[in-house]
């Protein structure tokens, strides 16, 4: 929308309030809310002010004051708030008598990559195409204090549940057996169908929704892929829309990396392409029908992968689904169809507008500005020094002899590992100035208090391991 076309919105619709959004450094959205009448012409030019110092990662409390300037192409009526209420994602600046952007806001970091892309002549635009996948259960509680710490998840389709409302009606989805089925299996249709309604009707166009491989109700709504920084401010719609969604049905929703133990955990499978002037990049005569370019693009994803994953799978968490054994894809190689890759090129269509890279470690806990960020900064560094991807990898790597497998790098252990391979491993997000230094500084620092905090509190498994030693 253009200004002009949001005022005439507020007429036509009788909206009463603005919500204005921003996203913070971790990746959550943040807002406001104001009579619409404050919402004047001049808003869109000048910003309305926030205090920053109360927004974690963002300012010291000497230098609190902030503002926030609305994009009109974000716009949209929110579908769950009683009285009608236009939403207007922001982006961050800095006060003053010419407004400057402030350079820790994810989505200026976002910005300056797509135009770091112009910029170097490659491309003019970089698509994305993430595959979010999350839980919805019945019920989630957790707990932590000095003297106990746990956690229950509930789902009516698990198969620990003996009972549906107290019938044995005997429909559970084993751990691992969650893809495609049908209900009474599945129960967790309607709840995916007024998601993806809610989604159209925030302007978020949808391919298709299912149940996922996990039990208890893991699923997945594929997006329309787009241009970065609209994509990311869809997948911040998209998050909003699943947890209130499920909050309007009675029940969770989770973009937790890993919240089961014995079953597969929730990934963000990302494509990901590079255009010009309307036309695609990454087809070409190599492997699996991909150019040179997209070739060097893997490599660069490939070689600058542990540093990406400080920011794309960016918990604890995270790194309990990088493990062997579910579906994750652990092993830095390439591969077409190959699922247990890091990079799969898929190949339902020979048409060269399909020509795509699936980079499949990141996961829905991440913030979505930075990891598309890092992952097409990494991407051009590869193209930019010729970066050779290696061999591709066609057969099941979990299945290799161990002699072969050896040989195969993996992705980062945990998250300490992502942080020390981004400490040694930046200078490609630096350039161009997308990702400032002292971010990136500030970034390992509050993830390394996030392991401190959890490295001092015993966990339930160590009772088992240790009560009785």
């Amino acid at each position: 929308m253009t200004k002009d076309e949001i005022f005439s919105l507020i007429d036509r619709e009788q909206v009463a309030m603005v919500d204005f959004r921003f996203v913070d450094v971790f990746g959550r959205w943040q807002h406001f809310t104001s009579p619409v009448s404050e919402l004047t012409p001049e808003v869109f030019v000048e910003g309305v002010g926030f205090d920053g110092s109360s927004i974690r990662g963002f300012k010291p409390i000497q230098e609190s004051d902030m503002l926030l300037v609305p994009d009109p192409v974000s716009a949209f009526v929110d579908p769950f708030f009683a009285v009608k209420t236009l939403v207007l994602i922001c982006d961050v600046y800095e006060p003053g008598n010419e407004l400057t952007p402030f350079t820790y806001d994810p989505r200026r970091i976002a910005r300056q990559a797509e135009s770091f892309l112009r910029g170097s002549g490659v491309a003019d635009v970089a698509y994305f195409g993430p595959e979010a996948e999350f839980f919805i259960f019945d019920s989630i509680r957790y707990h932590q204090d000095a003297r106990e710490g746990s956690y229950a998840i509930e789902s009516s389709e698990a198969p620990w549940r003996s009972g549906d409302g107290g019938a044995n009606l005997g429909y559970r989805i084993p751990h691992k057996e969650g893809y495609f089925p049908v209900p009474p299996h599945d129960t967790q249709q309607d709840v995916r169908t007024a998601m993806v309604q809610h989604l159209t009707a925030c302007g978020v166009p949808v391919e298709k929704h299912h149940h996922e491989v996990a039990t208890a109700g893991q699923a997945e709504i594929d997006l329309r892929y787009g241009p970065l920084v609209s994509m990311a401010d869809q997948m911040m719609i998209y998050k909003y829309v699943v947890k209130a969604t499920a909050r309007q049905h009675g029940k969770v929703a989770t973009f937790m990396p890993k919240p089961m133990f014995g079953d597969n955990g929730s990934g963000m499978h990302t494509h990901v392409s590079l255009w010009q002037g309307g036309k695609p990049l990454f087809a070409g005569n190599g492997y699996a029908g991909l150019s040179d370019l997209a070739l060097h693009f893997a490599g660069g994803l490939l070689h600058h992968a542990a540093a990406v994953l400080a920011f794309a799978a960016p918990t604890t968490n995270s790194y309990k689904r990088l493990v062997p054994g579910y579906e994750a894809p652990v092993n830095l190689v390439y591969s077409q169809r190959n699922r247990s890759a890091a990079i799969r090129i898929p190949v339902y269509s020979q048409s060269p507008k399909a020509k795509r890279l699936e980079f499949r470690p990141p996961d829905p806990s991440s913030n979505p500005y930075l990891t598309f960020a890092a992952m097409l900064m990494a991407g051009l560094d590869g193209i930019r020094r010729k970066l050779d991807p290696g061999a591709p990898i066609n057969e099941n790597i979990y299945a290799l002899p161990p002699e072969r497998a050896r040989q195969i790098k993996s992705v980062p252990g945990s998250l300490g590992q992502s942080l020390s391979a981004l400490a040694a491993d930046h200078e490609f997000l630096t350039a161009g100035n997308v990702f400032p230094k002292g971010f990136i500084q500030q970034w390992i620092s509050l993830k390394r208090e996030e392991i401190s905090q959890l490295n001092l509190r015993p966990h339930p498994y160590e009772f088992v391991l240790y009560h009785d030693c």
